[in-house]
């Protein structure tokens, strides 16, 4: 398993695949870290013009700063993510080293976890590019730290069940652009499936409610923003990777047996 990941690990840093999903994704952060800065500035602006003491004491940088900036970084990763996990599968078939890999010493969950582990490792650095900017706001004022590891945790979380899923839809076809796609259709249905059940489309069938809304990503990254960490969102995001990891040994499985 390391033996893979550390192949796919060299595979991405030799291309510029690596470089420009990390620049795009610095840049980005640095945007919406900004934007998000300045809205606060304003705010604060506004408040004092108004002498709204009681509103001024009730801001603070955890809720209205860090809590969006690590929503919207966790929507770029959904942009982000299919770039990288295109070609863990894809590729070994366009290069036709898929059948030297499958007749290699290797079992394969080694396979799967292998290259799973390689584009957590990447997705560990994205996250690390994230907790920098709020990291900033530490020296210059006094965000809760609970709040602020609970929103990363919750990014961290998140980009390693769309890697996961980004393994399952690459192992679905040859066509690294085919792979792209069908990841993010897949993540974006997800995405969706928060708003479907906010406009009632289920509101016939109360247990497919619940459903919809468990199966939802963002209901669960909220919860970490806002510095929940319940088990109940751990464990969603266990069982959200652990299936797709699945799925993927299987569609990998069922090629070796062709």
């Amino acid at each position: 398993m390391t033996t893979v990941a550390g192949r796919e690990l060299r595979g991405l840093f030799v291309s510029p695949v690596a470089y420009g999903v990390l620049s795009l994704f610095a840049i980005l952060g640095g945007v919406f870290f900004i934007l998000y800065l300045a809205d606060f500035a304003e705010r604060i602006f506004y408040l004092q013009q108004m002498q709204a003491v009681q509103q001024l004491e009730e801001l603070n940088l955890s809720d209205h700063l860090v809590s969006g900036f690590y929503g919207s970084m966790s929507m770029v990763l959904l942009f982000l993510i299919p770039g990288v996990t295109m070609g863990l599968f894809a590729a070994e078939k366009t290069n036709g080293t898929q059948e030297l890999l499958l007749t290699s010493p290797l079992t394969i969950w080694d396979i799967v976890l292998g290259k799973f582990v390689a584009s957590a490792l990447f997705v560990g650095l994205l996250a690390g590019v994230v907790g920098l900017f709020p990291g900033i706001l530490f020296l210059y004022g006094n965000p809760e730290l609970g709040k602020t590891a609970a929103g990363l945790l919750g990014v961290l979380l998140v980009g390693w069940t769309y890697a996961a899923i980004g393994c399952f839809a690459s192992s679905l076809t040859r066509s690294q652009v085919l792979a792209f796609l069908a990841t993010f259709v897949i993540l974006l249905c997800i995405l969706l499936v928060s708003a479907i059940v906010d406009l009632g489309i289920a509101g016939a069938a109360p247990a497919l409610t619940e459903v919809l809304r468990w199966i939802s990503t963002g209901s669960h990254m909220d919860n970490l923003t806002n510095g929940l960490v319940d088990t109940a969102d751990l464990a969603y995001f266990a069982v959200m990777i652990g299936c797709f990891l699945f799925m993927t040994k299987a569609v990998v499985e069922s090629v070796r047996w062709r």
